[in-house]
């Protein structure tokens, strides 16, 4: 299905648990300095785990300031302070459980499907009983018949389940699903490569603004270069996830040209954010840094396309 645009605009989110709230506050802030709708000015949103409930907000039509507002007020219960001895449990089982994550989600999206989105959306996931990625889309090719009957919460719950964090979600068809992070947590390559293959849109035409969740900068010890299980405990799944949001990042910019690949990804100090611990003034204020200087080339980059409408595919003509 061949839409031969002149610019298409993706807009990628990544993964990156509570510190959802930084890239919704970006989007935030880029709305009130514009005067826009961000939405408008993309024909694709595509988002893992955190990123991907932001851009379910965003087709369900919810302002970032929304989106903002879901973060603040609903991460303590998601991501409750516990007890150290509590936390010694989080060695044999998931750190957190899945019911404040589920209801908060239900309470957000109500009885919204995929085929209420007003954007074309991609949002990652992976089966673990197959061992194979899992991606749910909204209706914009004819070979999409399933996911649009889907409820946007239960997407949400499949993509953010993030091992160690929560249980596997088995609310879409008992599949066990967890966390699209595990593959592509920089999602920007998922994409790309659908709106080249599923809507035969050409290279040339695709520009892309990825937001990620602020980027820390850890040393690495001497210790990893012979390290056996012990060292590399806790920097193992840190290292594959920024190996991967990197390798992405290069890939993309090979592709379309760095010109055509805007990356926000600030660097930070290491573990001044957490997967799960809200740090809200903090991660507000570097989001007020970072769209205060990113506002004008969104302006010059973006802002100019206003993405077509987008109307669900109906199966039932």
């Amino acid at each position: 299905m061949s839409t031969e645009p002149t610019r298409f605009q993706i807009l990628s989110l990544d993964g990156g648990g509570i510190k959802g709230l930084y890239s919704a506050a970006v989007l935030a802030k880029i709305e009130d300095d514009l005067r826009i709708n961000v939405a408008d000015h993309f024909d694709l949103i595509v988002g893992a785990s955190t990123g991907g409930i932001i851009a379910l907000g965003l087709g369900a039509g919810f302002q970032p300031r929304e989106i903002v507002h879901f973060y603040v007020s609903h991460g303590p219960t998601i991501f409750p302070t516990k007890l150290w001895y509590k936390r010694l449990g989080c060695l044999w089982s998931r750190k957190y459980p899945q019911d404040p994550l589920k209801k908060a989600l239900q309470d957000c999206f109500g009885e919204k499907r995929l085929a209420d989105c007003m954007k074309r959306l991609v949002i990652p996931s992976y089966n673990l009983d197959k061992d194979e990625v899992y991606l749910f889309k909204t209706r914009h090719h004819p070979r999409l018949t399933r996911d649009w009957k889907e409820p946007l919460w239960k997407v949400a719950l499949a993509t953010s389940a993030a091992p160690t964090f929560f249980p596997a979600c088995r609310d879409v068809d008992c599949i066990r699903l967890i966390d699209g992070g595990v593959w592509a947590n920089n999602p920007t390559m998922v994409g790309i490569v659908e709106a080249v293959s599923m809507l035969g849109v050409p290279l040339d035409a695709i520009s892309v603004l990825s937001l990620g969740t602020t980027n820390p900068v850890a040393n690495k010890l001497n210790s990893l270069d012979n390290g056996g299980l012990w060292q590399w405990r806790k920097t193992a799944i840190d290292v594959a996830l920024r190996g991967q949001s990197h390798g992405v990042q290069g890939q993309a910019q090979h592709l379309l040209g760095k010109e055509r690949v805007t990356r926000i990804d600030p660097q930070v100090p290491d573990r001044l954010f957490e997967l799960d611990k809200l740090n809200e003034e903090r991660l507000l204020s570097e989001a007020a840094h970072a769209s205060r200087h990113f506002s004008p080339d969104f302006a010059a980059k973006f802002k100019p396309h206003i993405a077509a409408p987008f109307h669900s595919i109906d199966f039932s003509k």
